[in-house]
């Protein structure tokens, strides 16, 4: 039996022997095309290239592109499980012309690969033309031999293909397989041709057209074939069978689902079995992508794939987990092909655990509800809109997943009254917005998520997408166009809006008709905003705009939260697990980073941090994200960031290996902490870390700021060169500088001292302006001095002085310093229990401007503005004295 992975070799091989580029599969996020919540063709990714916007160095091309329908236009959610060819996840086939051949190769290329390299039967497929493509036709006939009757004019849209309203479009041909008159089906036009009879296994598509507003169209100038064949339809027709899930692939994975469920493949629970293998492969492929399961757009569809899958596991008795344990089966087949299933084997296992149990705690409380509503109502009753919302609000049953369970039992859901309880709920919501104390405009951009749904990040994997323009603010209000400053607001966006920390990006936005410099980005109400300034032309809501994250300034600022990281580990090991983050910034030229501890960092604790840190970006290990709940995250040792709030699920980063010392979480990780941030891929990224300040936040609140990278470099090569031109002013080898700067300091002091002393023996000496003469006052003796030529500091050394050389008395310096006057009085030992010396201060300084002062009993200082009334200031001191008892 030739399997699915040989077809898909198989092709391939031989469109690369035909000269075309094979290419990989692109993202099932789609990144240029933001119409698109799924990639589900394979012309997705070459988009571009048929329009002529982008060129490649090659003009064919072939894939094996994986797509998913699940969601949007294009959601075929409802009919996967009952029917032969419906799936959620499916792989498209393809090869593709750019400008280079036309409908004559692409024609033979078909017909030779089915007939020859695949061996079908050519007796049993015929072909379906646009009615008006009379050249399609005769190529047909010229190469394949197929006659009038097996050569379908079909007049409708399914065999014109159009790109969009406007823009490239074409006539298709459409290549089917007769699988016998035993099977009921007529051929495609005729009134039985949605039977199984006819199937439809390759599509081609002629881009020849480009299509205008008017409805007029004219010739492409570069005139291009798209294809697309299924490898599950291809598949099932080669391997002899009629329904895709009887294929090895899909086989293997309903016997895996069999084993872990105990129950019979084949058995009353096929169906079950159909949809937990198909939903597998389209769950494991988004979360390999990094599509969370959440409660908005794409990780909505995410969340309603896998509980849909989990009720049908719930259904074949599973009484434990069940999707998790399937993940081996469906990488063992695919993984080869897509690497990228086996490289988040790990983060898509713990997605699908986290996610069942918890959908298993609400689940049966769900169901009962749902039987209590429905013994409730007659047979034919359609189940009450409120009710269907009740079990999504509370229980978190998305409604196709309640319309699936109730589609067995014969019974409809009022649709409507469910879309009127979700307009209640979300009024409800706006309301409470508005008096949160948000900012004044904080409502309009609730108005926004509501009316065109929040924004998508991309930015995990992708510094570049394509997004659409869903509002534009202005001045606080809704515009249509802008050409100056303007707040954007787009469906999908790989711009990181500012949270945890870590600053909003910046870079550029370029639509058909204008281009715009984002500033920053940040989110309100699910939305990020990106504040811009439209540089060239106009920009409208509704276009498609390419999008450009600054790649060196995401790269700095991404290093600089991933240092931060092993930094708050690190500060926990060198200082203690009472280490707790309170504050963050991560900008592209510096980290900061505030934590609770009572007291500065030594030298050597700040060195060995640092030491610690650089050691880890040395190891250059990969930085590893898991999704899991918050409980779960914390249980196994993980940090939560200061001020950050978590939803249902989290992502957990983790970095480093211990260094054999027995600390650190989760096994051999070095940091384990709950971040929604963009980080680096490898430690080694960071490049360097130096801190740059340790510095008290606030009471009990240290605050380290630091550098990583270029700017780490620079910092250093900066302080290099100031040690060098010490040195060299010095005239000193730079090893010995410390030692010269000591010697210079000590130097310095000495003279500075000697200096201080001949000034006031110089002062002492006669330098004295007014020197009232000792005299005993109320039996006080008292000696009051005008100085120029020394400071206030000098005056405490000189009173010592005057005190020592008299046996008893009070001493009154007034130093005239330039404008300003220093004043300082003395009392010696024996008088300081009748009077002050503060006291005398106090009753001077006001003489000379000044106010108060302060000191001991036998020692005060203060100060004037002038000493020009010394005079008045020294009567002043005398009356204290004569007011002695």
């Amino acid at each position: 039996m030739t399997s699915l992975a040989d077809i898909r070799s198989t092709f391939l091989n031989y469109f690369e022997k035909q000269g075309h580029a094979v290419v990989p599969s692109s993202p099932l996020v789609p990144r240029n095309d933001p119409t698109l919540m799924f990639t589900n063709s394979g012309m997705v990714q070459f988009k571009n290239l048929f329009t002529g916007v982008e060129t490649r160095d090659y003009v064919r091309a072939t894939s094996s592109q994986k797509c998913v329908r699940a969601g949007g236009k294009h959601n075929d959610l409802e009919n996967v499980g009952y029917t032969a060819r419906h799936h959620t996840f499916f792989e498209m086939l393809g090869n593709f012309s750019f400008g280079d051949y036309f409908k004559a190769e692409a024609i033979a290329f078909a017909w030779e690969l089915l007939t020859k390299d695949f061996g079908i039967d050519k007796d049993r497929l015929l072909v379906t033309v646009y009615h008006t493509d009379d050249e399609a036709a005769d190529i047909w006939k010229k190469v394949a031999g197929l006659s009038d009757d097996k050569i379908i004019r079909i007049p409708t849209d399914d065999n014109f293909w159009r790109m969009g309203p406007t823009g490239p479009c074409g006539p298709c041909t459409e290549i089917f397989y007769d699988h016998g008159d035993h099977i009921w089906g007529g051929p495609p036009g005729s009134p039985e041709e949605d039977g199984d009879r006819f199937i439809e296994i390759w599509n081609i598509v002629f881009m020849q057209n480009e299509q205008f507003d008017d409805g007029s169209m004219k010739p492409l100038e570069m005139q291009s074939i798209d294809t697309g064949m299924g490898l599950e339809r291809i598949g099932a027709l080669l391997q002899g069978k009629h329904d895709n899930y009887d294929t090895d692939l899909m086989r293997a994975l309903i016997e895996a689902s069999a084993q872990a469920t105990s129950s019979d493949p084949d058995g009353e629970g096929n169906t079950h079995h159909r949809v937990i293998a198909d939903h597998l492969r389209s769950t494991s492929f988004l979360i390999a992508e990094g599509v969370l399961p959440s409660n908005e757009g794409r990780g909505y569809v995410l969340r309603r794939i896998m509980r849909r899958a989990m009720r049908h596991a719930h259904l074949l008795g599973a009484k434990d987990p069940v999707m998790h344990r399937l993940v081996p089966a469906l990488v063992s087949k695919m993984g080869a092909a897509y690497p990228e299933l086996g490289q988040g084997q790990r983060l898509i296992e713990e997605t699908l655990l986290n996610e069942e149990v918890r959908f298993k705690h609400t689940l049966d409380r769900g169901l009962k509800l749902l039987d209590d509503e429905l013994a409730a109502l007659s047979p034919d009753q359609a189940l009450p809109g409120e009710a269907a919302f009740k079990l999504y609000d509370t229980f978190g049953f998305p409604l196709d997943l309640t319309q699936d369970a109730l589609r067995e039992k014969g019974r409809a859901v009022d649709t409507e009254g469910f879309d009127a309880a979700m307009a209640a709920q979300k009024a409800k919501a706006r309301a409470a917005w508005s008096g949160t104390g948000e900012a004044a405009d904080s409502a309009v951009w609730f108005d926004i998520a509501d009316a065109s749904g929040t924004t998508d990040f991309l930015g995990y994997d992708t510094l570049r997408a394509e997004g659409q323009i869903t509002a534009l603010v202005a001045d606080g209000g809704q515009v249509e166009q802008a050409d100056g400053t303007v707040q954007i607001v787009l469906n999908q966006t790989p711009f990181y809006a500012e949270a945890g920390g870590q600053v909003g990006d910046a870079g550029v936005l370029v639509t058909e008709t204008g281009k715009a410099e984002i500033t920053d980005t940040k989110k309100a109400a699910g939305v990020h905003i990106h504040f811009a300034k439209v540089t060239e032309g106009k920009i409208s809501k509704g276009q498609g705009a390419e999008l450009r994250v600054d790649p060196a300034r995401r790269a700095a600022v991404q290093a600089n939260h991933s240092a931060t990281h092993l930094l708050n580990e690190a500060l926990r090991e060198v200082l203690g697990d009472h280490i707790a983050q309170r504050g963050s910034l991560n900008a592209p030229d510096r980290l900061r980073f505030d934590f609770s501890h009572t007291k500065a960092l030594s030298a050597d604790e700040l060195a060995q941090v640092e030491r610690d840190v650089n050691a880890l970006i040395r190891q250059n290990s990969k930085v590893q994200t898991r999704i899991m709940t918050p409980d779960d995250a914390r249980a196994m040792g993980a940090q939560a960031l200061f001020g950050e709030k978590y939803g249902d699920e989290v992502r957990v980063v983790s970095m480093g290996r211990q260094d054999g010392s027995g600390k650190g979480t989760d096994g051999d990780t070095y940091s384990l902490e709950l971040c929604g941030g963009t980080h680096v891929s490898q430690l080694g990224e960071i490049g360097a870390f130096v801190t740059v300040g340790d510095s008290a936040s606030s009471a009990g609140v240290r605050r380290i700021e630091a550098l990583t990278g270029q700017a780490a470099l620079d910092y250093l090569r900066a302080q290099d060169a100031r040690l060098g031109q010490v040195a060299a002013a010095m005239k000193a080898p730079a090893s010995e500088v410390a030692d010269r700067v000591k010697a210079l300091m000590d130097e310095r002091k000495a003279l500075s001292n000697e200096v201080a002393q001949l000034r006031r023996e110089l002062a002492m000496g006669g330098g004295a302006q007014t020197a009232a003469p000792s005299e005993v006052i109320n039996g006080v003796a008292f000696q009051a001095q005008v100085l120029t030529g020394v400071t206030g500091k000098d005056l405490p050394a000189l009173i010592d002085e005057m005190k020592a050389n008299m046996d008893s008395g009070a001493v009154l310096l007034i130093a005239d310093t330039g404008g300003k006057a220093a004043v300082a009085v003395g009392v010696t030992a024996d008088l300081t229990d009748r009077v002050s010396a503060v006291d005398i201060l106090r009753a001077v300084t006001p003489e000379l401007g000044g106010k108060g002062g302060g000191g001991r009993p036998d020692m005060a200082q203060g100060g004037g503005a002038s000493a020009d009334n010394a005079d008045a200031a020294i009567a002043a001191a005398k009356a204290v004295l004569e007011g002695l008892k």
